[in-house]
């Protein structure tokens, strides 16, 4: 059987346009399903988009693979059910309003109306919703939006508090203070995947600074300088500790009448000038050595001690401990019982707590305010900058801090074997 000529200068728009006419007159797609009634079920829910801008080029690639599994279960005999749904919560939709009234943040929400912001929210949530649906029609993207789930409603808000129930009864929502990537100007923490998305090359200050001992077992170290190397000197303020590699080799030197320590396989890598050899030590002949910290701030702490974690690959093999600021140094600090010194808001700006010549200052922006005063105290030993890969907000672009901030965790390492052996029956 011959087919019919088909005319070279077809319009493909025009075709597309024609088919989804006649699936859309002839109700194809519920068609679809009724004609599979009581056939084997085969149930796709879609990840739902962001309702919080124009969908673009980005939205047709993934909806495409999406449509292609539903399509082919259809065909090979499955009832399918395809429920779309709507992601309306969340720091997208609300930047997206912020940009609109010119708003940077939780305290000029509050000034502006959480009611009237909520509003806003909701119009444009709305507003993107139905940009998303015209999208999902033109590309013939088959599911049912007319029983989509939103987040902002409240049935699925009731879900969401009802699925916490569960774990808080099982044990496995815990309230902790532990140390999390934080934005600043989001207000928020973010998980480990969100800070995998946002990673940015900076150039930020490389620092190493002196330590000065003032007690210890040995008292010939007194009157050296422990050398530590840091790449965030607002963090200094809140310091606590030094840590050493207890098994390491560390050289004490002496240049123009001050002696210093510094791990022995990295002394080259120290900037300037370090001298020569006094003698060598072990990192465990330094643990429980006392130290007068760069900025004073509590009492019964800034001692040496020995952690695994040190290396000797970067840095001088002594580093500097904040537990307000660092994971492993609040777990450390916790051990050592030394209280956390926070002196910064949940704004990133130093509080009352900290140096008079920074407070009220972004911490980012303290950092060169923070060495000048090192230099001034003859504090600093070296100063120069380092290009590296640092943390960026993935919504705001605001540089991440990491921060010891109390909130509430599931124990997913609790259950994780478990949901791996569950996954093989989905």
């Amino acid at each position: 059987m011959p087919f019919e000529p088909v005319d070279p200068k077809v319009s493909f728009p025009r075709l597309e346009e024609r088919i989804l006419a006649f699936w859309k007159d002839a109700d194809v797609f519920h068609r679809s399903l009724a004609a599979r009634e009581g056939a084997p079920r085969w149930i796709f829910y879609e990840g739902p988009p962001t309702a919080n801008a124009q969908p673009g080029i980005h939205h047709v690639e993934p909806r495409t693979f999406k449509d292609v599994f539903p399509r082919f279960k259809t065909m090979t005999g499955h009832y399918v059910e395809r429920k779309g749904g709507w992601d309306c919560h969340g720091l997208p939709v609300e930047i997206e309003v912020e940009k609109e009234i010119g708003t940077t943040g939780k305290k000029d929400i509050e000034a502006f109306g959480v009611a009237e912001f909520n509003r806003l929210c909701r119009e444009s949530v709305q507003r993107y919703v139905d940009a998303f649906e015209g999208l999902t029609e033109r590309i013939g993207f088959w599911i049912d939006t007319d029983q989509a789930y939103w987040t902002m409603h409240t049935r699925y808000i009731e879900s969401v508090w009802w699925s916490l129930k569960q774990l808080h009864g099982r044990g496995l929502l815990v309230e902790d203070h532990k140390v999390t990537a934080y934005c600043p100007r989001c207000g928020t923490a973010l998980s480990d995947a969100e800070v995998a998305q946002g990673y940015e090359t900076v150039i930020d200050p490389s620092i190493f600074v002196r330590f000065p001992i003032v007690a210890g077992e040995d008292a010939s170290l007194v009157g050296a300088s422990l050398l530590v190397w840091t790449t965030t000197p607002w963090t200094l303020p809140a310091n606590e500790g030094a840590a050493v590699d207890g098994s390491a080799s560390y050289l004490l030197v002496e240049r123009a009448g001050e002696r210093l320590i510094v791990g022995e396989p990295l002394r080259d890598a120290v900037p300037g000038d370090t001298g020569t050899v006094v003698r060598s030590l072990s990192g465990s002949e330094l643990v429980g050595v006392r130290y007068e910290p760069p900025y004073e701030n509590v009492e019964g702490a800034h001692t040496v001690v020995a952690e695994t974690f040190v290396s000797m690959e970067e840095g001088t093999g002594i580093v500097h401990m904040a537990p307000a600021f660092g994971a492993e140094d609040l777990a450390v600090g916790r051990a050592q019982r030394w209280p956390v010194f926070k002196p910064v808001g949940d704004d990133g700006r130093f509080t009352e707590l900290g140096p008079s010549f920074v407070r009220g200052i972004f911490v980012k922006d303290a950092d060169p305010l923070i060495v000048e005063d090192l230099r001034a105290r003859d504090v600093l030993f070296a100063a120069g900058t380092l290009e590296h890969a640092y943390p960026f907000c993935w919504r705001c672009h605001t540089p991440l801090l990491y921060y010891a901030r109390t909130g509430w965790y599931v124990r997913t390492t609790q259950v994780k074997d478990r949901m791996l052996e569950v996954n093989d029956s989905v």
